[in-house]
C-alpha cells in the first residue's frame, strides 16, 4: 500500500509540472504598442501615409549616427591609406585592424541608416531621390573602401605578398560592406498607403499583430501562425508600419500580411467570392496612380 501511495503521489506532482511547463510554454506575453498612426485614414481614400513627428525626430537621430559611423569608416581608410604611402617599413597588423574598423562602421552605419527609411521612408515619385536614400549604405562602402584597394594595389611600398595579403583582405571588407548596405527591401510612402489602405478596408483600422521573430504581420491575435512556440511575445495595437518599424524580417511588401488572416477577413466581410489576387491587384492599382500623381 505505501508504494501504491508513493507512485501515486509522484505521478500527480508529474503530472501537474508538466501542465505547468506546458501552460508557461503556450502563453504569449501580448506587448500593446502605441500606434503611430493616429489619423483616420479610412474615411479619406486619397489620403497618403505620413510619419508621425516622433518617428521622423528617431528617423533624424538615426541618421546622424549613421552619417558619423559612415565618417569614422572613411577616417580609418585614410589613415590606412595614409600609412601605406609614407611609412616604411609598412605594420601589416595595423593597416588590418584600420580595414576591420573600417568595416565594422560602415556596417553600424548602413544597419542605422535601413532603421531610420522604416520609420521615416522615402517617396517613389522621384525615382532618382528613392533609389539615392535607399542604397546609401552601398555607395557610402564604395567610398569606404575602393581607394584603399586602389592605394594596395597599386602601392610601391609593398611586395607582391603583401599587395596580395591586404588586398584581399579590402575586397572581402568592400564586397561585406557593399552587400550590408543594399536594401533589398526598400519601404516607401506609397508601399506604406497601400498597405495600411488594405488593412483598413479588411479590418475598418490599421492595427496589427506581429512577433519579433516572425515575417509576417497578422490580422487576428489568435491567428494560428502566432500559436507556436518559436515565440512567447506577440505586439499588438500597431499600424502596419509600426510592424515594418519594430521588426526587420517584415519585408515592407503585399506579401508580408499574413494570408490566413487576410482570407479569413475577405470571408468574414464577405467577400470570400473575390479572390485574394484580385484584392491585392486592385490595391498595387491604387498605389500605382498615387505613385504617377
Amino acid at each position: 500500500m505505501f508504494n501504491f501511495e508513493k507512485n501515486l503521489i509522484s505521478f500527480i506532482t508529474n503530472y501537474s509540472l508538466n501542465k505547468i511547463i506546458h501552460k508557461m510554454a503556450t502563453e504569449k506575453k501580448i506587448t500593446r504598442v502605441e500606434s503611430t498612426n493616429k489619423g483616420d485614414t479610412s474615411t479619406n481614400t486619397n489620403q497618403t501615409w505620413a510619419p508621425t513627428a516622433e518617428n521622423k525626430g528617431k528617423a533624424t537621430q538615426l541618421r546622424v549616427i549613421a552619417v558619423v559611423a559612415w565618417l569614422l569608416a572613411i577616417a580609418a581608410q585614410l589613415f590606412a591609406i595614409w600609412h601605406i604611402l609614407h611609412t616604411t617599413p609598412i605594420k601589416m597588423w595595423l593597416v588590418i585592424v584600420l580595414i576591420v574598423v573600417d568595416l565594422a562602421f560602415a556596417i553600424v552605419g548602413s544597419v542605422l541608416w535601413k532603421k531610420s527609411n522604416r520609420l521615416d521612408p522615402a517617396s517613389e515619385k522621384n525615382k532618382l531621390m528613392f533609389f539615392l536614400q535607399s542604397q546609401l549604405g552601398l555607395f557610402t562602402a564604395i567610398i569606404a573602401f575602393l581607394p584603399l584597394v586602389i592605394v594596395i594595389f597599386t602601392s610601391k611600398n609593398l611586395d607582391g605578398k603583401q599587395k596580395g595579403i591586404l588586398g584581399g583582405i579590402a575586397v572581402v571588407g568592400l564586397l561585406v560592406a557593399g552587400f550590408m548596405g543594399i536594401d533589398f527591401n526598400p519601404p516607401s510612402i506609397e508601399q506604406y498607403t497601400q498597405e495600411s489602405k488594405h488593412v483598413e478596408e479588411l479590418m475598418g483600422k490599421d492595427y496589427v499583430y506581429w512577433t519579433k521573430s516572425g515575417k509576417k504581420y497578422h490580422l487576428y491575435k489568435d491567428c494560428q501562425h502566432l500559436k507556436g512556440d518559436r515565440t512567447t511575445e506577440i505586439f499588438e495595437g500597431g499600424s502596419v508600419a509600426d510592424a515594418y518599424a519594430n521588426n526587420s524580417k517584415i519585408k515592407p511588401n503585399a506579401e508580408s500580411l499574413c494570408k490566413t488572416c487576410e482570407n479569413r477577413a475577405v470571408k468574414e466581410k464577405g467577400n470570400s467570392s473575390e479572390p485574394i489576387e484580385d484584392t491585392t491587384d486592385k490595391i498595387k492599382d491604387v498605389a500605382e496612380g498615387i505613385v504617377n500623381k
